[in-house]
């Protein structure tokens, strides 16, 4: 299914204050880290993830995974497109960058679902009423602004 057939779900944005190549490293190692932590692998296969492993290269380009994505699209400095089906959804999360000025960026992440069946629209009930993907998708935009914000030029480590 193309991803521009999926319905849109929400948006949420964040302005930086740095350029799209100093934020790029930290998009990606935030949103990896974010969808492998513990448990993920084990709750990806629980749903029936297409895509339950990390596997591919690294850093990110098309056709890496992690658990329940997998890269659709990577443009460095501009847009990483993440892909996922299970049992209960088909969706993407679509990151873009854009200069805001000097020295400024915009960071956003677009959410786009379908939610088949009575399955898939109890999971959209919980997923939407629980609030765990707004905030999950918050964090990881306020995370790669800090991130950006605060490692000197060059240093993308986010250590």
């Amino acid at each position: 299914m193309p991803i521009d057939s999926l319905p849109h779900l929400d948006e949420h944005a964040t302005h930086i204050a740095a350029g799209t190549d100093r934020i790029w490293p930290h998009l990606t190692d935030v949103v990896e880290r974010s969808f492998s932590r513990i448990g993920m692998t084990e709750y990806a296969r629980l749903v029936s993830a297409v895509d339950p492993v990390t596997s591919g290269p690294r850093p990110l380009v098309a056709g890496s995974t992690f658990p329940g994505f997998r890269v659709d699209t990577a443009i460095p400095g501009r847009t990483l497109t993440l892909r996922g089906s299970h049992r209960f959804s088909t969706y993407a999360l679509i990151f873009r960058l854009e200069p805001a000025g000097p020295g400024r960026s915009r960071l956003r992440a677009e959410t786009r679902a379908t939610f088949p069946g009575l399955g898939g629209g109890l999971y959209r009930q919980i997923l939407l009423t629980s609030g765990g993907h707004v905030i999950g998708v918050r964090r990881m935009l306020a995370t790669v602004r800090r991130r950006s914000e605060q490692d000197p030029p060059g240093d993308a480590s986010g250590a």
